[in-house]
């Protein structure tokens, strides 16, 4: 049976006369082995922060109003899903209308080169250069290999072209294939602040008395002062009429001194 395969690496030829070497024998009791190995690069960590506040909650659906103000429905909350709130987890059915939500997501992504290394030993049946080889494998089935344009090949310590295979050598192939890839993983976390509680309701009877205070009386305004009718009496009148006498008196003692002059 013959079936085709492309090997790019070199492959390495050993002589006839070497094929009584015992690391040779061991080669070929193998067929096509195939060591896989993975190398990681460093990686790039990117952090995206969201966040929101829940308003409205019925059952499983919650809507959340994001910064930027749109808003996002989320249908079905599974009741494992969890928010950390002041260090302790809680579910849906625990959570608020007004609950401040944030969520970090941490994304790392690990380029990596995966390396698969296949090794094939046989002997030379046909040749083809500068194309293919036909080796003839342990287990006795045929199997075609391309030949890299260009490959050189080791026989005996001396460096040969596809030209130099000959039928009957016994041939050890290696193919390597190296694939870069990256590895990313998501990790996410979810934190939330209860709402502030309601204020208190104030402690009111049931009837409040209303007092309505007593409006000041207007100061009385004092009469106008009247001018008396008439005016006070300030003593009898005797001196008066005393006075008058006593100028009576004087006025004739002097009309009777004039006349006796005269």
């Amino acid at each position: 049976m013959t079936s085709k395969t492309t090997w790019k690496p070199m492959l390495h030829v050993l002589a006839v006369g070497m094929i009584i070497s015992l690391q040779f024998v061991q080669s070929m009791s193998a067929q096509v082995q195939t060591q896989t190995s993975t190398t990681s690069h460093p990686a790039t960590v990117e952090t995206r922060v969201e966040r929101g506040e829940i308003v409205y909650l019925n059952g499983n659906e919650m809507i959340v109003k994001m910064e930027d103000g749109s808003l996002r429905d989320f249908a079905n909350v599974p009741d494992s899903a969890r928010v950390i709130v002041d260090g302790k987890p809680i579910g849906i059915h625990e959570a608020k209308v007004g609950m401040k939500l944030e969520k970090t997501v941490t994304t790392t992504s690990t380029p990596k080169t995966i390396t698969t290394v296949q090794t094939v030993t046989g002997k030379v049946w046909h040749v083809s250069p500068p194309n293919s080889v036909i080796l003839t494998l342990e287990n006795g089935t045929n199997q075609e290999f391309k030949i890299p344009n260009g490959q050189k090949f080791n026989v005996d310590g001396q460096m040969v072209d596809a030209w130099g295979l000959k039928k009957g050598m016994n041939v050890s192939a290696t193919k390597v294939v190296e694939v870069p890839e990256v590895h990313v993983t998501h990790e996410q976390q979810l934190t939330g602040s209860m709402p502030p509680p309601p204020p208190p309701a104030p402690d009111q009877p049931i009837l409040v008395a209303v007092v309505v205070p007593a409006m000041p009386a207007a100061p009385a305004q004092a009469a106008p002062a009247q001018a008396p009718a008439e005016l006070p009496k300030t003593g009898s009148p005797l001196p008066l009429v005393g006075l008058l006498g006593f100028a009576s008196t004087v006025a004739g003692l002097t009309l009777k001194a004039l006349r006796r002059i005269g």
